[in-house]
């Protein structure tokens, strides 16, 4: 079975960014690694076993790396417990307690997400720098629009893009004048054009990994929006080695929107890639109702695949062509079903869903198993 993902498209093609590649526990970042994608808790992380259970929901909806914030020590005393129960690298989200940082790299943190300028003289940058340095942690360097450094502002006389860069790097040379360059940066804004203008300048400037974000987007439609107009035009321009999707709201839609995004764009197959037509009075059946359906049935299918649902033989054979399983509407109550890009059989749409189900999971577990046995030859 082809599929849109296996065949050669050179416009298609991103060229990304050389990087230095870090590592976020068993996680790369950077270099010719995947775009790592990430979220952050809402729980209070004092709360252990809340974290845990919405850790282990971000997991399953493929969460690469989860930062928790660390504000006060019964945060950093939950968590041990925390990364003991992940089975992914957790960050430790510090910004002005350095004692909580030595704390989180004494805990099993295998990040921390800091500035060091922020956490006071030189002694205590030293500090943690070596308590990472000693537990094999790697460090963010997070830059807010809203959170810049007052001579900055003064400066600049608000924020933007050069302050921002200026910040960022004044971090890094910290950790590079202590001889640590296990760190990546972010220079996140709300506004789209700043944040932009940011990671491109600061994309010239130094070759560490990036991380993408546009903070504090807003709620889930109008953010999704947002971070795809500003972390999808990085992306396609080949800039970001890994990404957070900011939303007011639950911290899984972030994993499923920052997959999304980068399956949009040909950087990473991760599950079922729907392509559905919006419908018209041409439709066969319900097409919305049915892709809602199909959404949550295959939700849980990590293998990638792709499926194109189509009301009508308008466009239906066409997209069919480019994906690995189609259905097309065809009237009188029942479609055609399409395998690897041909007409395969018919379908009663009272039956469709249910069949379409059954022949993905079915796919994957193929596909599933001929990659084990290409792991097991090698």
């Amino acid at each position: 079975m082809s599929g849109d993902h296996t065949l050669v498209r050179p416009w298609r093609h991103i060229e990304r960014r050389k990087s230095r590649q870090i590592h976020v526990g068993a996680v790369p970042i950077g270099g010719d690694a995947p775009i790592a994608v990430q979220s952050m808790t809402n729980t209070l992380t004092a709360d252990a076993q809340a974290t845990i259970n919405q850790v282990r929901e971000l997991e399953e909806a493929g969460a690469d790396i989860v930062r928790v914030s660390c504000p006060d020590v019964e945060s950093t005393a939950a968590l041990k417990a925390i990364v003991q129960a992940s089975k992914v690298p957790i960050v430790a989200d510090i910004h002005f307690h350095y004692k909580r940082a030595i704390e989180a790299a004494q805990a099993g943190a295998a990040c921390l997400r800091i500035n060091p300028g922020n956490i006071g003289s030189a002694d205590r940058v030293r500090e943690v720098i070596q308590a990472a340095r000693d537990h094999g942690l790697s460090m963010r360097i997070g830059v807010n629009a809203g959170s810049l450094e007052r001579d900055l502002l003064e400066k600049y006389g608000e924020p933007c893009p050069a302050a921002m860069v200026e910040s960022a790097l004044s971090h890094a040379r910290i950790l590079q004048d202590h001889d640590f360059h296990e760190f990546k940066i972010s220079v996140k804004a709300s506004d789209i054009f700043m944040t932009v203008a940011a990671y491109q300048e600061l994309a010239e400037a130094i070759d560490c990994p990036l991380h993408l974000g546009i903070t504090e987007a807003g709620a889930l439609r109008t953010g999704t929006v947002k971070s795809a107009i500003g972390m999808g035009s990085l992306l396609w321009a080949g800039i970001g080695d890994t990404i957070r999707v900011s939303l007011a709201a639950d911290p899984v839609e972030e994993i499923k929107v920052g997959f999304d995004m980068l399956k949009s764009l040909g950087l990473r197959h991760r599950g079922v890639n729907i392509i559905a037509c919006p419908s018209c009075a041409r439709q066969g059946f319900n097409v919305i109702k049915t892709v809602e359906a199909l959404e949550e049935r295959l939700a849980h299918v990590a293998t990638p695949l792709s499926l194109s649902i189509i009301g009508c033989v308008v466009n239906g054979p066409g997209e069919a062509l480019m994906t690995d399983l189609g259905f097309t509407g065809g009237g009188k109550g029942s479609g055609m079903v399409y395998m690897a890009g041909k007409p395969d059989h018919k379908m009663d749409n009272e039956r469709m869903i249910d069949h379409i189900v059954e022949l993905v999971e079915a796919r994957a577990a193929e596909i599933e198993a001929e990659q084990s046995a290409l792991v097991a030859a090698e």
